[in-house]
C-alpha cells in the first residue's frame, strides 16, 4: 500500500509546529512569571518532571513493554545519568579546585542538570515523533487529535525543562534555542517511523523509560537537594505547594485530553 504524499506533509508540519509551539508556550509562560523567581519555581519544575514521568510516560511504557524489562531500563537510565553527571563535573574540576562547587556561584550548577534534561527530553521528543507518525498513518483525524494531545501534555513538562536550563546557568535565549533544537528530535522520530515503523515501535517503551529516568534523576538527585538549603517553615510550605502544583498541572492536562 502506497501512503499518499499528503500524509508525510501532515507529519512534517505537525512535528515541527507541535515541538515549536510547546517550547515557545513554556518559555512565554516562564517569562510572564519572571526569571527572578526561577529559584522559587524550581519546586514547580520538580513536580512537573515527576508528574510527567510517573503519571504519563511510564504508564504508557508499561502498557507496551514487559514490566521487569522496563524497570531494568529505568535503573540503567538512572545509573547512566549519574555517570553522565560525573563526566560533566570532571570537565569543570581541576585537581583540588572544582568550578562546579564554587561557593561564589550558588545560583546555578554549571549546566549539569540542564544537559541531562536535554538528553532525556530528546529521547522523549523522538518517541513523540514516532507516535505522531503512527497516528497519521492510521488516518489524518487520529493524527491531528494525537498531535494536539502531545502538545498539551508537553507544555507543563517544557516549563519544567526551561526552568531547569535557567537554573543551570543558561540565558533565556540559549535555553529557548536548546529546547527548540531538542524538539527537532520529534521530526527525526516521525521521519524514521514513516519509513520503518514496524521496527521502531518495539523501541518505544525503552525510549520512554530512558526519557523518564532522566526526569526522575534530575528531580531527585539535583533539584530536591537544593530545596533543603531553605529549612524555614514558610519556604517548606511554599516548596510543597509548588511541587504539588507541578504534579497537578500534568494530571489536569492528562485528564482533559484523555488517554
Amino acid at each position: 500500500m502506497v501512503v499518499p504524499v499528503s500524509t508525510l506533509a501532515w507529519i512534517i508540519a505537525v512535528s515541527v509546529a507541535g515541538g515549536a509551539l510547546s517550547v515557545i508556550a513554556a518559555a512565554a509562560l516562564t517569562a510572564a512569571v519572571g526569571t527572578h523567581r526561577v529559584n522559587v519555581l524550581i519546586s514547580y519544575a520538580i513536580g512537573a518532571l515527576l508528574g510527567a514521568a510517573f503519571l504519563e510516560i511510564l504508564p504508557h511504557a508499561l502498557e507496551h513493554g514487559d514490566a521487569h524489562r522496563m524497570a531494568a531500563t529505568i535503573l540503567f537510565g538512572i545509573l547512566a545519568f549519574f555517570v553522565l553527571e560525573k563526566l560533566v563535573l570532571w570537565r569543570h574540576c581541576h585537581h583540588d579546585h572544582c568550578e562546579a562547587h564554587d561557593a561564589q556561584a550558588p545560583g546555578h550548577d554549571h549546566g549539569r542538570s540542564g544537559l541531562m534534561i536535554l538528553v532525556g527530553d530528546t529521547f522523549h521528543n523522538f518517541v513523540d515523533g514516532i507516535l505522531i507518525a503512527a497516528a497519521f498513518l492510521e488516518n489524518t483525524q487520529l493524527g491531528i487529535v494525537t498531535a494536539l494531545a502531545i502538545i498539551a501534555h508537553e507544555i507543563p513538562q517544557e516549563v519544567g525543562d526551561y526552568l531547569i536550563l535557567l537554573h543551570s546557568g543558561y540565558s533565556r535565549a540559549r535555553a529557548l534555542a536548546y529546547n527548540l533544537l531538542s524538539s527537532l528530535a520529534t521530526l527525526v522520530g516521525a521521519f524514521l517511523a514513516y519509513f520503518a515503523l514496524s521496527q521502531l515501535v518495539e523501541w518505544i517503551p525503552i525510549l520512554l523509560c530512558l526519557g523518564a529516568s532522566s526526569m526522575i534523576y534530575v528531580a531527585v538527585a539535583d533539584l530536591i537537594p537544593s530545596l533543603h538549603k531553605r529549612t524555614e517553615l514558610k519556604a517548606t510550605v511554599q516548596q510543597i505547594l509548588l511541587i504539588g502544583l507541578g504534579v497537578a498541572s500534568v494530571a489536569v492536562v492528562r485528564a482533559l485530553v484523555g488517554e
